[in-house]
């Protein structure tokens, strides 16, 4: 196996073989599903996550979903996982800024993230993302994340850019 140094650039399979024997060191290498060796496994991970999407083409485009926070996507505190709420915000910002820009291809250039409140486990979240302003290479959306029942749980702007 190779262990990767800081900042060392390592292949896939590199990666993977360090990323098991993390796992392993903590006692969880159960092992990896087949599906997780999909090109496409995290896509379908964060789209399994997503319910019941709302699209506007409104002047201004906007996307809307609901999650319900199960406790595969949960922490030790039972509540919504920090990387489920990055994941999510990155899937809703990017289909609002194509519906925006079109079928170009784009990338994240920013993502900041304000965690106002946690998400329980079993608890309905809504979160929305709107085109705020649109330039000839990127585009600016506000984004939020709210309990039907408690309010706020997250916001911020992302920037996608055009390649």
């Amino acid at each position: 196996m190779v262990e990767g140094g800081p900042g060392e650039k390592l292949s896939p399979a590199d990666s993977r073989a360090v990323m098991l024997a993390f796992l392993h060191a903590l006692d969880a290498d159960a092992g990896l599903p087949a599906s997780a060796d999909q090109p496409d496994a995290y896509s379908a991970l964060v789209r399994a996550i997503l319910s019941s999407v709302a699209v506007s083409a409104s002047p201004a485009p906007r996307v809307s979903c609901t999650i319900t926070v199960s406790p595969a996507v949960t922490n030790r505190y039972n509540t919504l996982h920090g990387g489920a709420v990055a994941a999510v915000a990155e899937a809703v910002g990017m289909a609002c800024a194509r519906i925006a820009a079109g079928d170009k291809e784009m990338f994240l250039g920013e993502l900041s993230t304000a965690y106002l409140a946690a998400a329980r486990c079993d608890s309905e979240v809504d979160v929305e993302a709107q085109v705020l302003m649109k330039g000839r290479s990127d585009v600016w959306l506000p984004q939020s994340s709210s309990d039907r029942h408690k309010g706020l749980h997250f916001n911020g702007p992302a920037l996608n850019m055009e390649s």
